[in-house]
Protein backbone atom coordinates (compact mmCIF):
# COMPACT_ATOMS: atom_id res chain seq x y z
CA UNK A 1 0.00 0.00 0.00
CA UNK A 2 1.13 3.39 -0.89
CA UNK A 3 0.19 5.81 1.92
CA UNK A 4 -0.15 9.40 0.58
CA UNK A 5 2.09 12.34 2.61
CA UNK A 6 -0.39 14.76 4.32
CA UNK A 7 0.03 18.77 2.66
CA UNK A 8 1.10 19.38 7.00
CA UNK A 9 3.66 16.02 6.27
CA UNK A 10 5.51 17.46 3.19
CA UNK A 11 6.03 20.90 5.32
CA UNK A 12 7.58 19.40 8.08
CA UNK A 13 10.05 17.49 6.25
CA UNK A 14 10.64 20.51 3.60
CA UNK A 15 10.94 23.03 6.50
CA UNK A 16 13.35 20.32 8.42
CA UNK A 17 15.06 19.91 4.89
CA UNK A 18 15.35 23.46 4.88
CA UNK A 19 17.19 24.04 8.27
CA UNK A 20 19.93 21.28 7.92
CA UNK A 21 20.63 22.51 4.68
CA UNK A 22 20.90 25.81 6.13
CA UNK A 23 23.17 24.82 9.11
CA UNK A 24 25.46 22.60 6.50
CA UNK A 25 25.95 25.42 4.46
CA UNK A 26 26.46 28.61 7.10
CA UNK A 27 29.88 28.09 8.63
CA UNK A 28 29.21 31.58 10.43
CA UNK A 29 27.27 29.08 12.52
CA UNK A 30 30.79 27.63 13.71
CA UNK A 31 32.48 31.17 14.03
CA UNK A 32 34.95 30.20 11.90
CA UNK A 33 35.26 30.24 7.97
CA UNK A 34 37.06 27.41 6.11
CA UNK A 35 38.44 30.02 3.77
CA UNK A 36 42.13 30.56 2.96
CA UNK A 37 43.94 31.67 6.25
CA UNK A 38 45.66 34.16 4.36
CA UNK A 39 42.45 36.06 4.45
CA UNK A 40 41.55 36.47 7.82
CA UNK A 41 42.29 40.15 9.22
CA UNK A 42 45.84 40.39 10.87
CA UNK A 43 43.95 41.12 14.03
CA UNK A 44 43.70 37.17 13.85
CA UNK A 45 47.05 36.20 13.25
CA UNK A 46 47.43 35.63 17.05
CA UNK A 47 45.09 32.68 17.15
CA UNK A 48 45.94 28.81 17.25
CA UNK A 49 47.43 27.38 14.51
CA UNK A 50 44.78 25.90 12.12
CA UNK A 51 44.70 21.91 12.21
CA UNK A 52 45.86 20.30 9.27
CA UNK A 53 43.40 18.27 7.49
CA UNK A 54 46.24 15.30 7.55
CA UNK A 55 46.75 15.26 11.18
CA UNK A 56 42.98 14.18 11.61
CA UNK A 57 42.45 10.56 11.46
CA UNK A 58 38.32 9.60 10.61
CA UNK A 59 36.45 6.17 11.11
CA UNK A 60 33.25 8.54 10.18
CA UNK A 61 30.17 8.87 12.77
CA UNK A 62 28.15 6.02 13.88
CA UNK A 63 25.39 6.34 11.19
CA UNK A 64 25.57 9.00 8.47
CA UNK A 65 26.91 7.34 5.49
CA UNK A 66 30.44 9.63 3.76
CA UNK A 67 29.87 11.90 0.82
CA UNK A 68 33.76 11.06 -0.09
CA UNK A 69 33.89 8.06 -3.01
CA UNK A 70 37.01 5.48 -2.83
CA UNK A 71 40.01 5.90 -5.27
CA UNK A 72 40.13 3.70 -7.96
CA UNK A 73 41.10 0.52 -7.04
CA UNK A 74 40.80 0.71 -3.17
CA UNK A 75 38.62 -0.71 -0.67
CA UNK A 76 36.64 -0.01 2.26
CA UNK A 77 35.89 -2.93 4.91
CA UNK A 78 33.84 -1.86 7.94
CA UNK A 79 31.42 -4.32 9.89
CA UNK A 80 29.73 -3.49 13.18
CA UNK A 81 28.25 -5.76 15.61
CA UNK A 82 25.70 -4.43 17.35
CA UNK A 83 22.44 -5.07 20.04
CA UNK A 84 19.03 -3.16 19.35
CA UNK A 85 17.45 -3.79 22.79
CA UNK A 86 13.90 -2.98 23.40
CA UNK A 87 11.89 -3.79 26.30
CA UNK A 88 11.02 -7.39 24.91
CA UNK A 89 13.94 -8.16 22.92
CA UNK A 90 17.29 -8.18 22.08
CA UNK A 91 18.28 -7.82 18.21
CA UNK A 92 22.09 -9.17 17.88
CA UNK A 93 23.32 -8.37 15.12
CA UNK A 94 26.29 -7.89 12.53
CA UNK A 95 26.65 -6.03 9.24
CA UNK A 96 29.49 -5.25 7.13
CA UNK A 97 30.12 -2.29 5.00
CA UNK A 98 32.32 -4.10 1.88
CA UNK A 99 32.99 -0.72 -0.43
CA UNK A 100 35.21 -0.60 -3.91
CA UNK A 101 36.49 2.43 -6.18
CA UNK A 102 35.34 1.42 -9.39
CA UNK A 103 36.72 4.60 -10.42
CA UNK A 104 37.50 8.15 -8.68
CA UNK A 105 34.08 9.10 -8.87
CA UNK A 106 32.44 5.97 -8.75
CA UNK A 107 32.09 3.40 -5.67
CA UNK A 108 30.18 -0.09 -5.61
CA UNK A 109 30.02 -1.92 -2.52
CA UNK A 110 27.99 -4.43 -0.88
CA UNK A 111 26.22 -4.49 2.92
CA UNK A 112 25.26 -8.18 4.25
CA UNK A 113 23.46 -8.31 7.51
CA UNK A 114 23.40 -11.23 10.09
CA UNK A 115 21.50 -11.68 13.19
CA UNK A 116 19.87 -13.08 15.82
CA UNK A 117 16.86 -12.05 18.06
CA UNK A 118 16.32 -12.62 21.65
CA UNK A 119 12.60 -12.72 22.98
CA UNK A 120 11.09 -12.66 26.07
CA UNK A 121 9.11 -15.64 26.21
CA UNK A 122 9.21 -18.39 23.63
CA UNK A 123 9.90 -17.69 20.11
CA UNK A 124 13.74 -16.79 19.98
CA UNK A 125 15.81 -17.27 16.56
CA UNK A 126 16.43 -20.77 15.56
CA UNK A 127 20.19 -19.80 15.01
CA UNK A 128 21.64 -16.89 13.15
CA UNK A 129 20.37 -15.91 10.04
CA UNK A 130 20.84 -13.62 6.82
CA UNK A 131 18.99 -10.49 7.00
CA UNK A 132 18.50 -8.40 3.92
CA UNK A 133 21.11 -7.48 2.12
CA UNK A 134 21.67 -4.01 0.12
CA UNK A 135 24.02 -3.57 -3.21
CA UNK A 136 24.87 0.00 -3.84
CA UNK A 137 26.25 2.58 -6.16
CA UNK A 138 27.71 6.50 -5.02
CA UNK A 139 28.55 8.83 -7.50
CA UNK A 140 30.75 11.93 -6.53
CA UNK A 141 29.65 14.97 -8.16
CA UNK A 142 31.44 18.29 -6.21
CA UNK A 143 34.50 17.71 -3.70
CA UNK A 144 35.53 19.77 -1.02
CA UNK A 145 38.85 21.91 -1.26
CA UNK A 146 40.07 24.00 1.83
CA UNK A 147 39.19 27.31 1.09
CA UNK A 148 36.13 26.75 -0.91
CA UNK A 149 32.08 26.78 1.14
CA UNK A 150 31.70 23.72 -1.43
CA UNK A 151 31.03 20.52 0.17
CA UNK A 152 31.85 17.12 -1.12
CA UNK A 153 28.38 16.14 -2.70
CA UNK A 154 27.25 12.86 -3.76
CA UNK A 155 24.33 10.93 -4.91
CA UNK A 156 23.84 7.06 -3.71
CA UNK A 157 21.35 4.74 -5.42
CA UNK A 158 21.09 1.44 -2.81
CA UNK A 159 18.78 -1.88 -3.83
CA UNK A 160 17.74 -3.74 -0.66
CA UNK A 161 17.46 -7.36 -1.50
CA UNK A 162 14.80 -9.87 0.21
CA UNK A 163 17.28 -12.27 1.30
CA UNK A 164 15.84 -12.30 4.99
CA UNK A 165 13.24 -14.77 6.11
CA UNK A 166 9.64 -12.71 6.57
CA UNK A 167 6.81 -15.31 6.62
CA UNK A 168 6.46 -18.90 7.84
CA UNK A 169 7.92 -18.06 10.91
CA UNK A 170 5.50 -20.89 12.69
CA UNK A 171 6.31 -20.38 16.53
CA UNK A 172 9.88 -18.90 15.77
CA UNK A 173 8.59 -15.11 15.53
CA UNK A 174 12.72 -14.37 15.98
CA UNK A 175 13.32 -16.06 12.94
CA UNK A 176 11.94 -12.95 10.77
CA UNK A 177 14.85 -10.88 10.13
CA UNK A 178 13.82 -9.77 6.92
CA UNK A 179 10.90 -7.58 4.58
CA UNK A 180 10.24 -10.09 2.03
CA UNK A 181 10.10 -7.26 -0.04
CA UNK A 182 12.85 -5.05 -2.57
CA UNK A 183 13.26 -1.60 -1.71
CA UNK A 184 15.22 1.28 -3.74
CA UNK A 185 16.61 4.07 -1.69
CA UNK A 186 17.91 7.15 -3.32
CA UNK A 187 20.48 9.57 -1.43
CA UNK A 188 22.35 13.00 -1.65
CA UNK A 189 25.25 13.03 0.89
CA UNK A 190 27.45 15.63 1.46
CA UNK A 191 30.05 16.50 3.63
CA UNK A 192 32.66 19.32 4.79
CA UNK A 193 34.87 20.66 6.94
CA UNK A 194 35.05 24.03 9.35
CA UNK A 195 38.09 25.27 11.85
CA UNK A 196 36.58 26.11 15.32
CA UNK A 197 38.26 29.23 16.81
CA UNK A 198 40.50 26.45 18.56
CA UNK A 199 41.63 25.73 15.39
CA UNK A 200 40.55 22.15 15.86
CA UNK A 201 38.83 20.95 12.84
CA UNK A 202 35.16 19.99 12.85
CA UNK A 203 33.72 18.02 10.38
CA UNK A 204 30.18 17.91 9.44
CA UNK A 205 27.76 15.22 7.19
CA UNK A 206 24.07 15.63 5.87
CA UNK A 207 22.59 13.07 3.94
CA UNK A 208 19.03 13.14 2.83
CA UNK A 209 17.21 10.07 1.18
CA UNK A 210 14.35 8.54 -0.04
CA UNK A 211 12.82 4.82 -0.23
CA UNK A 212 10.06 3.42 -1.64
CA UNK A 213 9.59 -0.20 -1.51
CA UNK A 214 7.14 -3.06 -3.05
CA UNK A 215 5.07 -5.27 -2.30
CA UNK A 216 5.76 -9.00 -0.22
CA UNK A 217 4.35 -12.18 -0.84
CA UNK A 218 3.01 -13.17 2.49
CA UNK A 219 2.27 -16.84 3.96
CA UNK A 220 1.51 -17.43 7.45
CA UNK A 221 2.94 -16.07 10.66
CA UNK A 222 5.50 -13.18 9.67
CA UNK A 223 7.07 -10.10 10.56
CA UNK A 224 3.84 -8.15 9.55
CA UNK A 225 2.31 -9.19 12.51
CA UNK A 226 -0.15 -12.55 10.21
CA UNK A 227 -0.74 -15.77 11.70
CA UNK A 228 -1.35 -19.02 10.24
CA UNK A 229 -3.29 -19.49 7.84
CA UNK A 230 -3.42 -16.42 6.61
CA UNK A 231 -2.38 -15.68 2.49
CA UNK A 232 -1.81 -12.35 1.09
CA UNK A 233 0.52 -9.56 0.79
CA UNK A 234 2.06 -6.58 2.28
CA UNK A 235 3.67 -3.55 1.31
CA UNK A 236 5.82 -1.14 3.55
CA UNK A 237 5.59 2.08 3.69
CA UNK A 238 7.58 5.15 1.36
CA UNK A 239 10.42 6.70 3.96
CA UNK A 240 12.22 9.91 4.23
CA UNK A 241 15.02 10.46 6.20
CA UNK A 242 17.25 12.87 7.31
CA UNK A 243 20.67 12.35 9.46
CA UNK A 244 22.95 14.98 10.34
CA UNK A 245 26.40 14.28 11.81
CA UNK A 246 29.45 15.74 13.37
CA UNK A 247 33.18 15.02 14.25
CA UNK A 248 34.95 16.79 16.83
CA UNK A 249 39.17 16.48 15.56
CA UNK A 250 40.29 16.05 19.72
CA UNK A 251 43.65 14.87 17.87
CA UNK A 252 44.84 12.94 15.36
CA UNK A 253 43.22 9.51 16.72
CA UNK A 254 41.11 11.04 18.76
CA UNK A 255 37.61 12.26 17.59
CA UNK A 256 34.17 12.46 19.35
CA UNK A 257 31.25 12.10 17.23
CA UNK A 258 27.35 12.72 17.37
CA UNK A 259 24.11 11.71 14.97
CA UNK A 260 20.62 12.99 14.85
CA UNK A 261 18.58 11.39 12.65
CA UNK A 262 14.66 11.68 11.75
CA UNK A 263 12.64 9.49 9.86
CA UNK A 264 9.19 9.49 8.78
CA UNK A 265 7.63 6.68 7.65
CA UNK A 266 4.15 6.39 5.68
CA UNK A 267 1.68 2.87 7.19
CA UNK A 268 2.62 -0.81 6.00
CA UNK A 269 -0.72 -2.12 4.25
CA UNK A 270 -1.65 -5.59 4.85
CA UNK A 271 -3.82 -7.21 2.43
CA UNK A 272 -5.19 -11.12 2.63
CA UNK A 273 -7.31 -13.81 3.71
CA UNK A 274 -7.36 -16.52 6.45
CA UNK A 275 -8.13 -20.14 4.92
CA UNK A 276 -10.95 -21.94 6.10
CA UNK A 277 -10.11 -23.26 9.25
CA UNK A 278 -8.21 -20.62 10.29
CA UNK A 279 -10.94 -17.66 10.38
CA UNK A 280 -12.13 -17.63 6.88
CA UNK A 281 -11.46 -14.07 7.09
CA UNK A 282 -10.64 -10.85 4.80
CA UNK A 283 -7.44 -8.96 6.22
CA UNK A 284 -7.20 -5.41 5.42
CA UNK A 285 -4.96 -2.89 7.78
CA UNK A 286 -2.52 -0.30 7.72
CA UNK A 287 -0.09 0.52 10.75
CA UNK A 288 -0.34 4.09 10.38
CA UNK A 289 2.17 6.83 9.27
CA UNK A 290 4.99 6.88 12.02
CA UNK A 291 7.59 9.29 13.13
CA UNK A 292 11.13 8.38 14.32
CA UNK A 293 13.99 10.65 16.31
CA UNK A 294 17.86 9.17 17.02
CA UNK A 295 20.52 10.20 17.84
CA UNK A 296 24.35 8.70 18.40
CA UNK A 297 26.91 9.63 20.29
CA UNK A 298 30.56 7.89 19.74
CA UNK A 299 34.31 8.20 20.12
CA UNK A 300 36.41 7.29 17.53
CA UNK A 301 40.08 5.78 17.87
CA UNK A 302 42.67 5.64 15.11
CA UNK A 303 45.64 3.63 15.05
CA UNK A 304 46.78 4.72 11.40
CA UNK A 305 45.00 7.06 9.39
CA UNK A 306 43.41 3.75 7.52
CA UNK A 307 42.72 1.67 10.22
CA UNK A 308 40.41 2.92 13.43
CA UNK A 309 37.78 1.62 16.28
CA UNK A 310 34.31 3.30 16.39
CA UNK A 311 32.21 2.48 20.39
CA UNK A 312 28.66 4.03 19.93
CA UNK A 313 24.94 4.17 20.64
CA UNK A 314 22.36 4.85 18.99
CA UNK A 315 18.84 5.60 20.72
CA UNK A 316 15.22 5.91 18.60
CA UNK A 317 11.79 6.77 19.98
CA UNK A 318 9.09 8.76 18.51
CA UNK A 319 5.38 8.07 17.40
CA UNK A 320 4.28 4.80 16.52
CA UNK A 321 8.09 3.87 17.24
CA UNK A 322 9.14 1.47 19.64
CA UNK A 323 12.10 3.03 21.55
CA UNK A 324 15.32 0.96 21.10
CA UNK A 325 18.99 1.78 22.58
CA UNK A 326 21.40 0.22 20.20
CA UNK A 327 25.24 0.04 21.55
CA UNK A 328 27.81 -0.32 18.71
CA UNK A 329 31.57 -1.45 17.95
CA UNK A 330 32.97 -1.12 14.47
CA UNK A 331 36.12 -1.51 12.77
CA UNK A 332 36.79 0.87 9.76
CA UNK A 333 39.60 -0.34 7.36
CA UNK A 334 40.84 1.77 4.24
CA UNK A 335 43.43 0.17 1.46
Amino acid sequence: MKSARTPSSRRRCSILSRVLVGIMLSPAVWGQTAANPAALPEAQSSSPARQSLDDAWWTGPMLANSAATLPRGHYLIEPYVYDVSSPHSDGFGSLTYMLYGLTDRLTVGLVPVLGYTRLDGAGDSSGIRLGDVSVQAQYRLTEFHEGSSLPTISLQLQQTLPSGKHDRLGYRPGDGLGSGADTTTLQINTQTYFWLANGRILRMRLNVAQSVSGHAHVEDASVYGTAQGFRGNARPGNSFFVNAAWEYSLSRRWVLALDVTYRRNHGTSVNGVMLPGYGDARIHRNSGASEAFGFAPAIEYSWSANLGVLFGTRVITGHRTTTTITPAIAINYVH
